[in-house]
């Protein structure tokens, strides 16, 4: 962290207000309006997603070719891959479920709690646990396997 630029955490702050709000004003952070894409019955969301894929793919694309390294972090453009393993399906799924149930995606979810949907604190207290047991998990099954074997 020492190697950032000064402004990156306002930059990160500033960044976050501006994508909230545009969640709220687009009517993307109310829940019914997510439910009515998931059953298909509104496609705004589509449209939402498609443009902002646009962009970022854009992004993606052109950056590298502008600039060798981030410009606040100095970190190098590069890709990083993951492998689509066991946990990648299942934190997909209950992400999916999450998303399904409560008809808002962790993003959205503060900006909702910003345009006064209160009950959306259950979601994100359902949120912090899940992230907490997933990380308890992780932490268990690394120190499994950092363990030595005492067959030896």
């Amino acid at each position: 962290m020492a190697d950032r630029h000064p402004l990156f955490m306002p930059l990160i702050l500033v960044g976050g207000l501006i994508f909230g709000f545009g969640l709220g004003f687009s009517q993307m952070a109310r829940p019914e309006v997510v439910l009515n894409f998931l059953t298909f019955e509104d496609f705004g969301l589509l449209f939402v997603m498609f443009g902002a894929a646009v962009v970022s793919g854009v992004a993606f694309a052109v950056m590298p070719r502008i600039r060798d390294t981030a410009p606040l972090t100095g970190d190098r453009y590069e890709r990083r891959l993951k492998s689509f393993d066991r946990n990648v399906l299942i934190g997909g799924a209950v992400f999916g479920v999450g998303w399904g149930l409560s008809g808002i995606c962790p993003g959205a979810a503060y900006a909702s709690l910003g345009v006064g949907n209160v009950t959306i604190l259950w979601a994100l207290g359902g949120m912090f646990v899940g992230a907490y047991i997933q990380g308890y998990w992780r932490s268990r099954s690394a120190a499994r396997s950092a363990a030595p074997s005492s067959a030896d």
